[in-house]
């Protein structure tokens, strides 16, 4: 019984010696890596410095009274109903108007307007009789100084009602407009309006020490509205402060930003990207791809369905792409998606 269940063994145990050298089928111990490449080329690349601000209307005028009357709101002639806030205005355009009879009265406006009128004929009669040898000159220099009195006196009093009167100092927008009831009395002092012009707008940023030098006047810079990052506008530096803040050691830069389309707004928080420096013609990659390998920049190329890993030194650099000084040449095909997994040698496959 023994001798037999040991031959039943020994035979299996050479059954199975017998399918060991069998051939087994091919297996690809490594199999090809799927990768999307790109072509190196020569492109531009322009570097940034980052800031953000507060844009502000070049033109802006807040009116004050400055004579108190009675509110009269005026009517916009382009919509036939009153002004309104967002309403364009012209310039000299009256919007509000305050009546005082009392103060008008006191001016006198018309009566000095008369005078200047009967004052200003005299004097170029009494031109026409000294010419004539009619009069002296000490009398002609009386008609002259009761003329120029007269001006003065007419021309003081049309000031005078000018107070009386918010009138737009620009073509621009009605920005704000205080409510007032109708025949309110608004004491001088008072806001009545608010007028803009933001076609062209400023902001002040401030910006890192380690930058000054390398931000000028006549730099131009992209500013973007964070709700609206689509809609990136053209600003220029006209100013540059050469001093740091003491406690921040920030310095203070001005730009202005052509505002034709009215995209942006007055009051809106920006982002605002100094351009410091840019190059016509580089090598230049997506930033993304690039791996640090201890300190060492790296990414992969693809020859011969290979993965060939390369050591870059890189130059100018900004949010979304690096300018390649070497470790890479113009054509190449360099690796973009996929590379998190390869090694150097590793093989890969090309898909699109």
């Amino acid at each position: 019984m023994h001798t037999r269940f040991r031959f039943i063994i020994l035979w299996c145990c050479l059954l199975a010696l017998a399918g060991c050298t069998d051939e087994g089928p091919d297996i690809d111990v490594e199999s090809s890596i799927p990768v999307r490449v790109e072509t190196v080329e020569l492109k531009p690349i322009k570097e940034y410095t980052f800031a953000t601000g507060t844009l502000s209307a070049v033109d802006e005028y807040l009116y004050k009274a400055e004579q108190s009357g009675f509110y009269r709101l005026q009517t916009n002639p382009r919509t036939g109903r009153p002004f309104a806030m967002g309403d364009q205005v012209r310039t000299g355009e009256t919007v509000v108007r305050l009546s005082d009879p009392e103060f008008e009265y006191s001016v006198a406006c018309d009566s000095k307007k008369l005078n200047y009128e009967i004052s200003q004929r005299e004097f170029e009669q009494q031109k026409n009789i000294y010419e004539k040898g009619g009069i002296t000159l000490r009398e002609l220099t009386d008609a002259e100084r009761t003329f120029i009195d007269a001006r003065y006196a007419y021309d003081n009093a049309k000031l005078q009602l000018a107070k009386l009167a918010a009138t737009a100092p620009f073509d621009g927008i009605l920005v704000d407009l205080p409510f007032h009831g109708p025949n309110e009395l608004v004491e001088a002092g008072q806001i009545i309006a608010q007028f803009m012009n933001y076609a062209r707008l400023y902001a002040e940023v401030a910006l890192p020490g380690k930058e000054m030098g390398r931000v000028e006047r006549g730099q131009e810079a992209l500013i973007s509205n964070y709700t609206q990052p689509e809609d990136t506008l053209t600003g220029v530096i006209t100013q540059v402060s050469p001093a740091l803040d003491p406690t921040s050691r920030m310095f203070k830069a001005t730009l202005e930003i052509a505002n034709d389309s009215f995209l942006l707004k007055p009051g809106m928080f920006v982002k605002v990207d100094i351009i410091v420096e840019q190059k016509d013609s580089a090598l230049v990659i997506p930033k993304d791809i690039i791996i640090d390998r201890r300190g060492a920049k790296t990414v992969f190329i693809v020859d011969k369905g290979i993965a060939i890993e390369r050591r870059l030194e890189t130059g100018l650099s900004n949010r979304t792409e690096v300018e390649v000084l070497s470790g890479l040449d113009e054509k190449e095909r360099l690796v973009v998606e996929g590379y998190e997994t390869l090694r150097h040698r590793s093989k890969v496959k090309i898909v699109q």
